[in-house]
């Protein structure tokens, strides 16, 4: 059965208050035409997990801009002045995760792990509350898992069966968040029949993908 539907079906099950996860890394590989369909249904209340908030004007950026979201769980702020406003004035919760950890945390949601151990953020504020195990001598941080109601993500090709391929660096995140996501939605610039992708090119699994919109 073709996964490819409209996008208001798509997003009929991405309502107030849910997490979701967002590919992309300041907006490449992010699925912008989601964000604005997102945006234009007045979705609000939204915990998002991602790289970044991009820009202002792009990608999540444009989500913190319309006041749509409650929280993000995310690696960095820095190139979006809003969002560092918005957490400054109480209006934004925001958890900085180092990168690494954050992609770790995601994939172990992903793979039915309870989380990760990592020396990364041992003696800083990445700490705080925070269990720390000892492995052979050295300490390390239990980080829990990241799991999402719903997974906005992009693609360079889909087929009919949502077999993905990715383009260069606009992979980033996507591919993990397709396994870590109950809900998985795929905006592709290309859409083939299922069949034409060559197996051996997948890189993420159609079985894990719900729906697939056209760009």
């Amino acid at each position: 059965m073709s996964k490819v539907t409209t996008i208001a079906q798509a997003l009929e099950n991405v309502q107030d208050g849910i997490t979701v996860m967002i590919g992309g890394f300041l907006a490449v590989g992010t699925p912008e035409i989601l964000i604005d369909a997102l945006i234009a249904k007045g979705t609000k209340e939204l915990t998002v997990i991602a790289n970044d908030t991009a820009f202002p004007d792009k990608g999540i950026g444009k989500l913190v801009a319309n006041r749509r979201l409650k929280k993000v769980i995310v690696s960095h702020i820095g190139t979006n002045p809003e969002t560092g406003r918005q957490m400054n004035a109480g209006e934004l919760q925001v958890e900085l995760v180092p990168q690494g950890t954050l992609a770790e945390r995601i994939r172990a949601g992903g793979a039915g792990l309870g989380g990760i151990l990592t020396p990364t953020g041992l003696g800083t504020i990445v700490a705080e509350g925070k269990t720390v195990i000892t492995v052979d001598g050295r300490e390390f941080l239990l980080e829990k898992y990241l799991k999402a109601d719903v997974a906005l993500l992009k693609a360079h090709t889909a087929d009919t069966a949502g077999n993905l391929l990715f383009h260069r660096s606009a992979r980033n995140f996507n591919p993990l968040m397709a396994m870590s996501a109950d809900i998985v939605i795929v905006q592709a610039e290309n859409i083939v029949e299922a069949g034409q992708l060559d197996p051996d090119q997948v890189m993420t699994p159609g079985i894990v993908v719900d729906w697939i919109v056209r760009e």
